[in-house]
C-alpha cells in the first residue's frame, strides 16, 4: 500500500549532489559503492523515515552490495529513492531487487558510452588538434563536463520520478544500446588512428641503379600498416593484464629512441 511521498526536488537535487563527488570514494571490495549510497541517500531517507528503527533499517539496506557506472548510477538510485518514498520500509526488498537488476545494464551503457566512446572522441580529436596548436575542442571538453554535472543531477530526478517504469522504459534497448555503443567506439578508435600514430620507414631497398622507398610499397599493400601493427600489438599488450600503461608507455618510447636512432622508423 502506497503512502504520501514527502520528498522535494530539492531533496531529490541534494542527494544528486552528495552521491556526484563521492561515487567511488567509499569504494570497497565487499560493498563496492554501498557507502557513497548510503551517504548520498542518507538525508533523504531521514526525511521519508521518522520512526529511528525504520530509518536504520532503510540504510542498512542500502548498505549492501552495489556497482555501477557513476553516472548512469543516478538513475538508478533516483528511481530506487522513489520507490521507496512511495512505498516505504515495506518497500525495501523491492528497493534492493531494482538496484540489484539494474546496476549491471546501467555499467555496461556506462562504460562503453562514457567511459570509453566518450573520451575516445573527445580525446583523439582534441590531442589531434592540440598538436598543431589548437585547443578549441579541449575547451569545448571541458565545457562538456561541466554541462553534464547539470545532466546528472537531472538524470536522478528523471529516474526518481519514473521509479518501477524506468525498466519498462529501458526494456530489451539496454543491451542493442551497449552493444550498438561499443562498435561505435571501435570504429572512432580504428579512423582515429592513422591520424593520432604516425610512424614511418625511411628505409629504402635498392637494385642495381633502382632505389625503391619501402614505405611506398607498404602503402600500397596496405596504407598506414605500421601504425594499425604498433596499435594491435599495444592493444594486445593490454588487454593480457601483463604489461602495466605506465610500463607500455616506457617501452614505446624507448623503441623509439632505438628506431629513430638507428634510422629504421620515423
Amino acid at each position: 500500500m502506497s503512502k504520501e511521498t514527502v520528498l522535494t526536488k530539492a531533496d531529490i537535487r541534494r542527494c544528486a549532489l552528495r552521491w556526484m563527488p563521492m561515487a567511488v570514494n567509499t569504494f570497497s571490495y565487499q560493498y563496492q559503492q554501498a557507502g557513497t549510497v548510503v551517504f548520498a541517500l542518507g538525508p533523504a531517507l531521514r526525511k521519508i523515515y521518522t520512526n529511528d528503527d525504520e530509518y536504520v533499517e532503510a540504510l542498512n539496506n542500502h548498505f549492501n552490495y552495489f556497482n555501477a557506472h557513476p553516472w548512469m548510477a543516478n538513475l538508478v538510485l533516483g528511481a530506487a529513492l522513489g520507490i521507496e518514498d512511495e512505498g516505504g520500509i515495506a518497500a525495501k526488498e523491492a528497493v534492493q531487487g531494482f538496484k540489484v537488476a539494474l546496476m549491471g545494464p546501467m555499467a555496461g551503457i556506462g562504460d562503453s558510452l562514457i567511459w570509453v566512446l566518450y573520451p575516445t572522441i573527445m580525446g583523439s580529436i582534441a590531442g589531434s588538434l592540440a598538436l598543431d596548436g589548437n585547443i578549441t575542442l579541449t575547451l569545448i571538453w571541458l565545457a562538456l563536463n561541466i554541462a553534464f554535472m547539470f545532466v546528472r543531477v537531472w538524470m536522478f530526478q528523471f529516474g526518481y520520478e519514473s521509479g518501477t517504469k524506468l525498466i519498462s522504459v529501458l526494456g530489451d534497448k539496454v543491451a542493442m544500446l551497449t552493444e550498438t555503443l561499443s562498435v561505435l567506439g571501435l570504429i572512432v578508435a580504428g579512423a582515429l588512428i592513422p591520424s593520432v600514430v604516425k610512424i614511418t620507414t625511411p628505409l629504402t631497398y635498392t637494385a642495381g641503379e633502382s632505389v625503391t622507398e619501402i614505405q611506398s610499397i607498404l602503402d600500397q599493400i596496405f596504407p598506414f600498416l605500421l601504425p594499425v601493427l604498433a596499435t594491435f600489438v599495444c592493444y594486445r599488450l593490454m588487454k593480457s593484464n601483463k604489461v602495466s600503461i605506465s610500463v607500455l608507455i616506457l617501452i614505446i618510447v624507448a623503441i623509439s629512441m632505438v628506431c629513430a636512432a638507428f634510422g629504421i622508423l620515423s
